[in-house]
């Protein structure tokens, strides 16, 4: 059977229970065509880069699905009825990804600098300027005065 990654977005506003019974609901409409979820993966609820249908974020979820393609046309034709769903997208695959996907394992990354205490330059070198030797002009040596500042001190 073909292999299949689908993601949808659901609109801010529905509860994560919601967006559960969604999911389960697509589950059960891929088990019923003879196919199977392989996995699936909530991200929760991130910002959109624009707008969508007034909505500035939304509950994203991953579904890995091996089936027919009737399935995913079903799957495709309930989430254009339903309100919840902002979009979707389903893309034919050569295997399934093993392990947690690129946007699960970047949530990890992100939460491990932030348990480190790597916030806004916390692991770089330097960061404020006046820490620079010689003061914050650094080796261009002292400030000339503007021809309106040097007319006013003549």
């Amino acid at each position: 059977m073909p292999l299949y990654e689908h993601v949808f977005l659901a609109r801010q506003d529905a509860s994560t229970q919601q967006v559960d019974e969604l999911t389960a609901q697509m589950t059960g409409i891929v088990e019923q065509g003879g196919g199977k979820v392989t996995k699936t993966e909530s991200w929760g609820v991130r910002s959109l880069t624009y707008r969508m249908n007034k909505n500035r974020k939304a509950h994203f979820v991953l579904m890995n699905i091996d089936a027919p393609s009737a399935v995913v046309t079903e799957i495709e034709r309930q989430e254009r009825i339903n309100e919840d769903v902002i979009r979707y997208l389903t893309v034919r695959v050569e295997e399934h990804e093993e392990g947690p996907s690129a946007m699960m394992r970047k949530a990890d990354r992100d939460r491990e600098r932030d348990d480190r205490g790597g916030g806004f330059r916390g692991d770089r070198e330097g960061g404020f300027r006046g820490d620079r030797e010689g003061g914050f002009r650094g080796d261009r040596g002292p400030r000339r005065p503007r021809e309106e500042e040097a007319a006013t001190e003549e």
